[in-house]
């Protein structure tokens, strides 16, 4: 409310604000779709944390089409409801955060496994400069029979790793940890994509992409309050993880195992042109240099799906741009790759046709198998290498233009 008064020498009403609305620091929000056995206490939880650390924030329920009354149970607490028709985990968060007021915001599930009355912990790291603030689990601690055993001692642990290896992320250390918090302009830069149970870990990824500041507080998890089997399943979402890292990663998807085929068939290739070598009581001859040239191919291919993935994901927002790719990139063009796949072509067509002349000394007749294959080999090789190289130059271009545009 407000009174206006008039000034002795103004025409105006001055208006004087008796009060005015604090600004919502934190908006907590849970997804929810059927739960409510839990949605009340989590709700409650929630509040009362806000309210005894002095928090101005709100509690939004992001409802993803509940028949059980939830959204009953959240209205009548006083929470806000936003009805997300977009189905999916990430759908339900996605919803809720846009219609967040708070310029920080705290999610965690609505199945009263998390304990909200944590989320000071989280405010006091945002309020510290981090952008992104995981919770963990095994820090916090873990009761008994709240997470199955294969996910706690294996899974769990596992991904983590693979996460931390991938990504390079030195700070967190429970990767599938549902209770976090973020600045809003911290989430709006990592521009999520993902609706399902990856978008949790799309947002550490992207994070730890960006450069964010990330930080990490202890939690615990507690058994889900619910009598119903949640909604997560072991070999799903775990596959589903695994392959968000791989796809998120194109290093290791394509680069690092195109350079060990690469390099593994050019040495076994240069070990073998000058003649058989016996193993034990193998003999390896012409056949193994055959193999060690398709591992030279496969090794091509696979490094250049790892640019062009990278690239592509660049374009499309799923990765921040690299700055590493963009100084290769000015040296690398369209004419340098034509100039080197003209060179492998050449060489390549060089072998052949003194392959050929090889034959016609012996009147095309039957030849030395063993020793003309070791030319017809690597002649071919670098024939098909040449060709890939102008064909890989010229889809880069588009690419780069897709980039620029």
């Amino acid at each position: 409310m407000a009174l206006p008064l008039r000034s002795q020498t103004e025409s105006q009403p001055v208006v004087i604000p008796l009060h005015e609305p604090k600004p919502v620091e934190l908006s907590v929000v849970m997804p929810c779709l059927n739960e409510a056995e839990t949605l009340e206490a989590c709700i409650a939880k929630a509040q009362r944390a806000l309210r005894e650390a002095r928090i101005s924030g709100e509690v939004i329920v992001a409802d993803n089409g509940s028949t059980d009354g939830s959204v009953e149970i959240a209205e009548r607490l006083g929470a806000r409801v936003v009805r997300v028709r977009a189905k999916g985990y990430g759908s339900a968060l996605m919803g809720g955060i846009a219609a967040a007021s708070g310029r920080f915001i705290l999610m965690g599930d609505a199945d009263d496994s998390y304990d909200f009355g944590h989320l000071p912990r989280f405010v006091e790291q945002l309020r510290g400069g981090a952008e992104l603030v995981m919770g963990n689990r095994f820090r916090g601690g873990i009761q008994p029979n709240a997470m199955p055993p294969l996910h706690r001692y294996f899974g769990n642990p596992m991904l983590t790793r693979l996460g931390r290896l991938f990504f390079r992320s030195r700070v967190v250390g429970d990767f599938y940890c549902g209770l976090r918090a973020f600045r809003k302009d911290a989430y709006e830069k990592m521009g999520l994509r993902t609706t399902g149970m990856e978008f949790a870990t799309e947002m550490v990824v992207k994070a730890t992409l960006l450069d964010l500041r990330i930080a990490e507080v202890p939690t615990t998890l507690s058994p889900d309050g619910r009598t119903r089997p949640p909604h997560l399943r072991t070999w799903r979402d775990g596959w589903r993880t695994l392959r968000f890292f791989l796809l998120y990663s194109p290093r290791w998807l394509f680069l690092y195992p195109g350079l060990a085929f690469m390099l593994i068939g050019m040495a076994l290739g240069v070990w073998l042109l000058p003649g058989s070598r016996t193993v034990g009581h193998a003999t390896l001859d012409v056949h193994t240099i055959l193999y060690a040239a398709a591992f030279v191919l496969l090794g091509f291919q696979a490094i250049a799906f790892a640019v062009f993935t990278k690239l592509f994901a660049i374009s499309e927002g799923l990765l921040p741009p690299d700055r590493t790719l963009d100084k290769l990139f000015r040296y690398i063009t369209l004419e340098t790759g034509l100039l080197a796949g003209a060179a492998l072509i050449a060489l390549g067509l060089g072998g052949s046709i003194y392959a050929v002349g090889f034959w016609e000394a012996r009147h095309f007749g039957a030849l030395d198998y063993p020793y003309s294959m070791r030319m017809v080999i690597p002649a071919v090789l670098s024939l098909v290498l040449g060709v890939q190289t102008v064909f890989a130059s010229f889809f880069l271009s588009v690419l780069g233009l897709r980039r620029r545009s």
